[in-house]
C-alpha cells in the first residue's frame, strides 16, 4: 500500500519508545522496561496467541448468561433514548435496505465474513511491514475486545430484529443467508443477547484507523475511512445493532488505545516502524 520505507536518522519513527530505560537503571525497571520496548514479533507466538485469545474471548462472551428478559428491557431503553435523541432511524433504515434483495443479501454476507477476513488482514500487514508498531496497535485491539466482554455481562441488550414489537425484519432469516452466529440454524451457539458494544463497530474502526495512520497510498487511506462507514452501515440495516451500539464500541476502542499508549509510552502509528534496526528495510504499503 505504498512507497519503499528508507530508514534514516532523522526519521522521527525511528526515535526509541518512551518506555526504554538507561542500562544503568535498577534491575525491575530494566525489566519493565523491556517489556514495554517493542519487539519484532515472532509468527509463531503471535498465531497461538490469536487463536487463543479468540477462543477465549469467544468462550467467556458465550458463558456470559443469555438473560432475555433483561436484554428486551435494556433494548426497550435503548430504542426510546434513541427517539429522545432523534436517531432512531433504524427501523426505516432496515425496511429500506431489506427491499432490495441483492443489497441486503450481499450486507448479511459482510457482516459475517468481512468482520475477521479485513481485522486478520489488518494484523498480518502490521506484522509483515510494521513489525514495530505491531505489538502495541495488537495490545489496542486485544483490550478493546476484553473490554467488550464487560458490558456484555453487565448491560445484556437484545439487537432490534429481537425486539418482539420491534417490527424490525432479520434479513438473515428472511433471505435465508449463512454465516450469522446470530440466527437460523446457528444461534444456539452464540450468545444473541450481547449486542452492546458491537465489535463489528470497534474492529472495523481499528482496521480503518490503522490503515488511515500508516498506509501511504491514497487508495489505502480512503478504503480505511471507508470500511468503518461501510460496516455502520451494514450493522443498521440488518437490524443487528443499535446506533448507540455503534458507540460502545468506539468506547471500547479508545480505551484500547489509551492502554496501548500508556502502557509502550506512544500510540501505535508514533512507536518505530522497525523494532530492529539492523537490515535492509522492506518495501512498505
Amino acid at each position: 500500500m505504498g512507497d519503499a520505507h528508507v530508514r534514516t536518522l532523522d526519521d522521527p519513527s525511528a526515535a526509541p519508545p518512551a518506555g526504554a530505560e538507561p542500562a544503568d537503571r535498577p534491575d525491575g525497571r530494566r525489566r519493565l522496561a523491556r517489556l514495554r520496548t517493542p519487539r519484532s514479533p515472532r509468527l509463531w507466538f503471535e498465531v497461538l496467541l490469536i487463536a487463543v485469545s479468540y477462543w477465549t474471548y469467544s468462550m467467556i462472551r458465550n458463558a456470559v448468561p443469555e438473560q432475555k428478559a433483561q436484554a428486551l428491557r435494556n433494548a426497550d431503553w435503548i430504542w426510546r433514548a434513541e427517539h429522545a435523541l432523534g436517531i432512531a432511524v433504524e427501523h426505516t433504515v432496515n425496511h429500506a435496505v431489506n427491499s432490495v434483495t441483492w443489497l441486503i443479501v450481499s450486507m448479511n454476507y459482510y457482516y459475517a465474513t468481512l468482520h475477521f477476513i479485513v481485522t486478520i488482514g489488518v494484523l498480518v500487514w502490521l506484522y509483515r511491514w510494521h513489525p514495530g508498531r505491531y505489538a502495541a496497535a495488537r495490545l489496542a485491539l486485544f483490550a478493546t475486545t476484553g473490554v467488550a466482554l464487560v458490558g456484555y455481562y453487565f448491560f445484556p441488550l437484545a439487537p432490534p430484529r429481537l425486539m418482539p414489537d420491534g417490527g424490525f425484519v432479520d434479513t438473515v432469516l428472511v433471505h435465508g443467508t449463512w454465516g450469522s452466529m446470530a440466527s437460523g440454524n446457528l444461534a444456539s451457539m452464540s450468545n444473541q443477547y450481547a449486542a452492546m458494544p458491537s465489535m463489528h463497530i470497534g474492529w472495523s474502526l481499528w482496521c480503518g484507523i490503522t490503515i488511515v495512520l500508516l498506509a501511504r497510498a491514497v487508495w489505502a487511506k480512503v478504503l480505511g475511512v471507508l470500511y468503518p462507514a461501510t460496516t455502520l452501515t451494514v450493522i443498521v440495516s440488518t437490524a443487528n445493532h443499535f446506533w448507540l451500539d455503534a458507540l460502545g464500541g468506539v468506547l471500547c476502542l479508545a480505551f484500547g488505545f489509551l492502554l496501548a499508549g500508556a502502557w509502550y509510552g506512544r500510540l501505535p502509528h508514533r512507536l518505530a516502524r522497525y523494532a530492529v534496526a539492523a537490515g535492509p528495510a522492506p518495501l512498505g504499503v
